[in-house]
Order: C-alpha cells, then sequence, then structure tokens
C-alpha cells in the first residue's frame, strides 16, 4: 500500500507541473489550519530531481514566508473570522500556548517554528494577532524555514539515491509505523 502512494508521489514530482504545486501548497501551508506541510512534496520532488532540490527548496521557502504574510495579515486584522476555526479544528489550546510563547520569546518563538514540526500557520497568525514587529517575523520566517527546507533538499539530493532503495524495501513497516505513532499520539492527545 505505501510502496504504491510513494511511487505515485514520486511520479508526481516529476511532472512538468510539481514546482507549481509545491509552491501553492507552500502558500497555503502557512496560513490554513488543516493543511499538510510543504515537506511532503519537497522530499520526493527532491529525490526524484536532485539537480533541481536547491530550487524546489528556494520555492518553498519563497511561498511559505509570503504565506506567512498574509497569515500574520489574518491575525492582525481578521482574527474574528478566524478564530472560531481555530477552535472548530482543535487549535484552541495550541493557539493559547503559542501566544504565552510570544510574549516571552517573539522572534525566537518563530524561528523555531519555522524550522519544527509545530504548525508554522499558528505561529503566523498569532504574530498578526500579537503585532510582533513585522521585520523580525519574516527574518525569523525565512531563517526557521530556510533551513528545514533546505537541510530537507540538501539531505535528499545528496543522499537520497544511497537511501532510496532502503526506503523502498522497508517503505511499508516505516508507512505502518508512522500511521501507528500518529494514532498513538492522537490517542494521548484526546486522553
Amino acid at each position: 500500500m505505501f510502496e504504491s502512494i510513494y511511487n505515485g508521489v514520486i511520479k508526481f514530482s516529476r511532472r512538468r507541473e510539481a514546482p507549481w504545486y509545491l509552491s501553492l501548497l507552500s502558500f497555503l501551508e502557512s496560513f490554513i489550519l488543516p493543511f499538510p506541510p510543504p515537506d511532503v512534496m519537497l522530499a520526493p520532488m527532491a529525490l526524484a530531481n536532485p539537480s533541481r532540490a536547491m530550487r524546489y527548496a528556494t520555492l518553498t521557502l519563497f511561498f511559505s514566508v509570503l504565506g506567512g504574510l498574509v497569515g500574520y495579515l489574518i491575525g492582525a486584522f481578521l482574527f474574528d473570522v478566524v478564530e472560531p476555526y481555530i477552535i472548530a479544528w482543535g487549535y484552541q489550546e495550541r493557539f493559547e500556548k503559542v501566544t504565552l510563547w510570544f510574549d516571552h520569546w517573539g522572534f525566537w518563538a518563530v524561528l523555531v517554528a519555522g524550522f519544527s514540526p509545530v504548525p508554522y500557520k499558528i505561529f503566523t497568525i498569532s504574530a498578526g494577532v500579537l503585532n510582533l514587529a513585522l521585520l523580525p517575523f519574516v527574518l525569523a520566517s525565512i531563517i526557521g524555514r530556510g533551513a528545514r527546507f533546505f537541510l530537507v533538499a540538501w539531505c535528499l539530493a545528496t543522499y537520497g539515491p544511497t537511501i532510496e532503495s532502503k526506503l523502498l524495501r522497508y517503505i511499508e513497516y516505516i508507512g505502518w509505523a508512522v500511521v501507528g505513532l500518529l494514532s498513538l499520539a492522537i490517542a494521548i492527545y484526546y486522553f
């Protein structure tokens, strides 16, 4: 099952229009709440076409930061419209935690969020709500998101061909392990 999904994503990532989809995903992920991170497209694209991996990372970074600015503006001017969705989609507790982090760390909170798997969109909207200075927000986003995307692209472009055969050999185990870990994390989170 996971091998066919993997092969489908790799085939798709070789298509001519894949960079457009990567750009769109990177943009939307930065401010629309239930959206997957762009790494899910960046990684197979870097693996499928290592010579363009850094170009893909640059596209991902540019459109992610651009989307982050939209998230910032939503937080600054439209939070009353967005807040019911934050609550409905189960992000309220995370949002409250992020606002506390901003009170203490501001720039550093955005930088860490940009690099980590923590939902970046929560930080972009929070930064706008709390009126974090725009320039530090953008710089932290560029540094954090850039480090993440360029690291993913570089690792897969450099080591991808040597690990791809191992990845294919164990893809089913890896896929089911991820499903199991996500299920466990969800169960722990709700109980």
